[in-house]
């Protein structure tokens, strides 16, 4: 398992960008804007991680700005964290029956998500390609929020 990145709302990116890269003195990485879902997002790294999150898009701060004004409450402005597994149908398999809760399933042989016993939200990308789509995952529905 690799560490990938934690994701933060923000509510103006220019601010933000402001804090995180000129006071904080993190590098932009990487951006993609989705114009059609209106969000952009920013991956900030470390200045001694940022030639590896070049290259590799880890260890990063994720900065996600939804165009669209927006009011975040319960936490909601923290998004997740992530981590890139081996197997993502086996780890969620281990971690199910070890009594987590898969609350978004693997059905997409990509990506999981799960729930920390504080209610942090992680999420779990299968490291390479997408895996086929296989049974129980592919047919499971959502639980909860992820």
């Amino acid at each position: 398992m690799q560490f990938l990145h934690t994701m933060v709302r923000v509510k103006n990116l220019e601010a933000s960008l402001d804090f995180y890269c000129n006071k904080l003195g993190l590098i932009e990485v990487k951006r993609n804007d989705y114009e059609a879902a209106r969000f952009s997002l920013i991956f900030l790294a470390a200045p001694g991680d940022a030639e590896q999150a070049k290259q590799t898009s880890r260890p990063t701060l994720e900065l996600t700005y939804n165009w669209d004004e927006e009011e975040y409450e319960g936490g909601r402005n923290f998004g997740h964290l992530a981590y890139e597994v081996e197997d993502i149908y086996a780890t969620c398999a281990e971690l199910q029956a070890a009594g987590v809760i898969i609350n978004r399933s693997p059905r997409d042989g990509y990506m999981a998500f799960i729930r920390s016993p504080d209610g942090i939200s992680i999420e779990l990308l299968q490291k390479g390609d997408k895996l086929a789509p296989q049974e129980p995952w592919a047919s499971m529905q959502n639980i909860g929020e992820w």
